[in-house]
């Protein structure tokens, strides 16, 4: 059983380690991104060069709500393309707006969604991989003395082993928790950066639209 329990502490290491580093990979690499693209966004003209532009398909949160909302630009412009002017009323045009709103808030879900993902069992590792330990050390001590009780001698060379081997399974239950738990507080609080400086740039973006497009319509 002691075994069983240092193999299934071993699982739920080499999973949370891959989880981990994964995870390290992911959030460089969208902070890159999002640097190159909200550096490109600002730049650019108006939004349509910003989406030729080649920052507007890197791999970070701002790039993929700005292609989503970009394309329900283009679904509400070519409807409005359909009538006249002058029948592109106030309520179609508060109507586009909340269909981008949509849109973005969607984008926003799934990215956090994407990044998110697996931080769970981190979690789950953290608060339960000590007690798994646990159990494997109550189970060990309580094989020590039941070895106790058939040979009838409590002599430390019968004592030791078991109960040396029951202690490892407690230290490897920490030693798999302890780093779960720091690396899932770290990447739950970039994830919450992540989010705030998403919900930013949707602001920022809605704004831009409904001043530079929704009102020439």
């Amino acid at each position: 059983m002691v075994k069983f329990v240092m193999l299934l502490l071993l699982a739920f290491s080499v999973i949370s380690w891959y989880i981990i580093f994964n995870k390290f990979i992911l959030f460089k690499k969208a902070k890159q991104g999002s640097d190159n693209f909200l550096k490109a966004f600002w730049s650019c003209k108006n939004l349509a060069e910003v989406y030729k532009s080649p920052e507007s398909n890197v791999a970070c949160p701002e790039a993929t709500i700005f292609r989503h909302g970009y394309s329900e630009l283009k679904k509400v412009s070519r409807s409005k393309e359909l009538l006249d002017r002058d029948e592109a009323t106030l309520e179609m045009r508060m109507a586009g707006l909340e269909n981008l709103k949509r849109a973005l808030r969607k984008a926003e879900s799934l990215e956090s969604y994407h990044y998110g993902r697996s931080l769970s069992f981190l979690a789950t590792t953290g608060s339960s991989t000590p007690f798994i330990g646990l159990f494997g050390t109550v189970w060990g001590i309580m094989t020590s003395f039941k070895e106790i009780g058939m040979r009838g001698s409590a002599s430390l060379a019968i004592v030791a082993p078991g109960i040396s081997e029951a202690l490892v399974a407690t230290a490897a239950g920490l030693a798999v928790a302890i780093p779960a738990v720091i690396f899932y507080n770290y990447y739950s609080n970039l994830l919450a950066d992540m989010e705030s400086s998403m919900h930013s740039f949707s602001s920022d973006y809605l704004n831009l639209v409904e001043r530079d497009f929704i009102a020439k319509i």
